[in-house]
């Protein structure tokens, strides 16, 4: 079994993970949940996006929240999600410094959530890209549906190398290759990762999976095993895609932690730092999360032997 000797875990509980919530979070309660991931030594914070709060009413305070963890936790790096031109251009006026737009591998999913064509939102893409290197911000891109689609099926590998190839040429920060609702299996994350590595050795890639069908961390070993050192994960295992079926949480921060750990991953990331995040996480949410280490604990826990 090949496995990296490091990974990075970026936390997207803030934005993935509220966003289909019911409860909207203030800016207060957003902070502290900021301020216990940063104690739990989190380095990478999608905090937010910059969307029509009719659209998604939980993003609505990202502006503020933005202005106030940037001042105070300046060695972080927090990102933004921009679904368009004009999300970016609302970013830039309060200082981010790092956005992700998403585009679909699917053309009908990619009408669901962004109401564009595939053509379209690359072209949109290349819009985004020249406003980015105007204003210095980083700009990675996310590939949703790199795996399957719930509305079209199977997407063939052509098509995702296809897309890969365009925001390279335009410039990209980071690919993130997505499962959008819970569709892929590890042998496929395996071959899929392997193969764009050896295609674009030297492009930083990232993996973003959701655990419907409950194969997200087996999906991450896969793709550790094909040399991904990069994921995103959400506190408590919150999270999906309001504009996709069946897109329930995304892979729990906290449990793909404990199973590097365990692995003798390094990750950098507080294992009890990150519980004490989600017991607060559901405190404010005031119900039970998906992830299941807060439920069982850690496998190193040991229970007193039952008198006779």
């Amino acid at each position: 079994m090949k496995l990296q000797g490091s990974i990075q875990i970026n936390e997207v509980g803030l934005r993935d993970g509220l966003q289909l919530e019911d409860r909207i979070l203030s800016v207060e309660q957003k902070i502290k949940l900021v301020d216990a991931l940063i104690d739990a030594n989190v380095k990478t914070i999608e905090f937010g996006s910059f969307v029509h709060p009719k659209l998604v009413p939980q993003m609505k305070n990202s502006r503020e929240l933005y202005e106030l963890i940037s001042e105070k936790h300046q060695d972080v790096d927090f990102i933004a999600l921009i679904p368009n031109l004009k999300g970016v251009i609302l970013a830039a006026e309060v200082g981010v410094q790092r956005v992700n737009t998403v585009l679909s591998a699917s053309n009908t999913h990619n009408l669901q959530n962004v109401r564009k064509t595939k053509r379209q939102s690359l072209e949109e893409f290349l819009r985004i890209k020249e406003y980015c290197e105007e204003k210095e911000i980083l700009l990675d891109c996310s590939i949703a549906t790199t795996f399957g689609c719930p509305f079209e099926g199977d997407i063939h590998e052509e098509v995702i190398f296809s897309i890969i190839e365009s925001v390279i040429q335009a410039g990209v920060n980071v690919i993130t290759l997505a499962d959008t609702t819970g569709m892929a299996n590890p042998k496929q994350v395996y071959d899929l990762s392997k193969n764009v590595l050896e295609k674009w050795p030297n492009q930083p890639f990232n993996l973003h999976f959701h655990n419907t069908r409950g194969m997200g961390l087996a999906n991450v070993l896969g793709g550790i095993q094909a040399g991904i050192s990069s994921f995103d994960a959400s506190l408590g295992g919150l999270g999906g895609c309001p504009f996709a079926p069946g897109a329930t949480g995304n892979i729990c921060t906290e449990d793909v932690v404990h199973m590097l750990e365990e692995m003798q991953l390094k990750t950098d990331i507080s294992l009890d730092n990150l519980l004490e995040a989600s017991k607060m996480l559901r405190s404010i949410l005031d119900h039970e999360l998906p992830g299941q280490i807060l439920k069982s604990g850690k496998s190193s826990r040991l229970y007193p032997v039952p008198a006779i």
